[in-house]
């Protein structure tokens, strides 16, 4: 089954436009960039929900707020792929943040020998995407990152406060796993 792109308010870019985009903006604008792509990503959400709704109820499948943990991962991780983004598989740690992990993000540059996480464009998405289901705002941090020669792209999600105290433990040295376990 395809997305249907017209009329859903999304538009079907190719993975090289992404990264020159933000290869460009990472030139000339350095770190500020993964603001600036958190932010599109962000205002994408409402639309990218919008259409994961409309592709749930075209298969007859319901609405997001209906699905199972189970379902819900299955359905979504089959809209991402459809869509281009690659797969996900949803998990937790220690019941204090969410997991979004995915061996095949299509965000992702492996081989550009990135020092940090990249997928800036994908946390915005996610944000406002499953702060949309959790009826919550949520903010996402990309902990692991196949551009930087990780095996998987990891995202983690939260409510602001608890990734906040997540991101402080990271500054501080700690390691992510080990920063969501002493919350």
């Amino acid at each position: 089954m395809t997305i249907n792109l017209t009329g859903s308010g999304m538009l079907a870019v190719t993975r090289d436009t992404l990264t020159a985009l933000r290869s460009a903006l990472m030139r000339d604008t350095g770190g500020a960039a993964a603001g600036y792509l958190q932010e599109a990503g962000y205002a994408g959400g409402q639309a990218l929900f919008d259409a994961f709704r409309g592709w749930l109820a075209s298969r007859g499948k319901g609405t997001p707020e209906s699905l199972s943990v189970d379902a819900f991962q299955r359905e979504a991780t089959g809209f991402f792929r459809h869509a281009g983004w690659g797969s996900l598989e949803l998990g937790a740690i220690d019941d204090a943040v969410a997991t979004l992990d995915s061996s095949d993000w299509g965000e992702a540059d492996p081989g550009s020998g990135a020092e940090l996480p990249t997928c800036h464009v994908s946390s915005g998405m996610f944000a406002d995407f499953f702060g949309r289901l959790a009826d919550a705002p949520l903010a996402v941090m990309e902990v692991e990152c196949r551009s930087r020669g990780d095996g998987r792209c990891r995202f983690l999600l939260g409510s602001t406060d608890v990734m906040q105290r997540v991101y402080e433990g990271m500054a501080a040295g700690e390691e992510y796993t080990n920063a969501v376990k002493s919350l």
